[in-house]
């Protein structure tokens, strides 16, 4: 790249550093290149926002979840959402058997069996008749009773699925917030058994104490 000429007694005309124009160029040209190539930018270590874990959640339940990396909750969100949904609608189903059931046999004519609705006939036990259950008044509040049983634990299978969606949605902004929490390694629990000596109001107890140390 340059070309160096010395003698060992002197310095002469042709002692001389030659730079070409390419080096001259690349000097130019490196500086820049190198210090960005250089200095390599440190990665973020990924820190979720609370706020968008809590949009992400409220918007599709498990969405939070997945935003902050707990894929593992995912089989208990939608476990709980599908096991609430099965609650509401088995509830529901009964709910409707037993409101129709009550309806029809208020409804209908008991001097008309032709007309008698098999709603509330499919509730008379089998190989009895009919007839003997249309003027029943015991017959007539069990189904009352079976009507506002179901549609009641219905209600509350609605409820309790609400209520697990503001669960979803509070897991993920703790979750969030509590993301690079740090858990000191010394953590024990310490398990002994504890005696309480016999008083005068008091009988001798024998019991075990747990005890977590941070």
């Amino acid at each position: 790249m340059f070309s160096l000429k010395a003698q060992e007694n002197g310095v002469t005309e042709n002692d001389t550093v030659r730079f070409s124009p390419q080096d001259s160029m690349i000097i130019s040209e490196l500086s820049p290149a190198d210090m960005s190539q250089m200095t390599h930018a440190v990665p973020t270590p990924f820190k979720p926002a609370p706020m968008r874990a809590v949009i992400y959640s409220a918007v599709f339940p498990g969405m939070g979840q997945i935003y902050n990396r707990k894929y593992w909750k995912l089989p208990l969100v939608y476990g709980g959402f599908m096991g609430f949904a099965y609650a509401i609608s088995w509830n529901h189903k009964n709910y409707k058997d037993y409101s129709d059931a009550y309806y029809y046999v208020v409804k209908d004519d008991p001097d008309n069996p032709e007309s008698w609705s098999n709603n509330w006939v499919s509730f008379v036990p089998a190989g009895r008749d009919p007839a003997e259950y249309i003027r029943d008044t015991n017959f007539r509040s069990r189904l009352k009773n079976g009507k506002d049983f179901y549609r009641r634990y219905r209600d509350l299978s609605i409820i309790l699925t609400l209520g697990w969606y503001l669960i979803c949605v509070a897991d993920a902004y703790v979750d969030a917030q509590l993301f690079d929490f740090d858990i000191s390694d010394d953590l024990s629990l310490r398990v002994e058994p504890v005696l309480q000596p016999q008083t005068a109001y008091n009988s001798r107890l024998y019991g075990i104490s747990c005890s977590i140390k941070f």
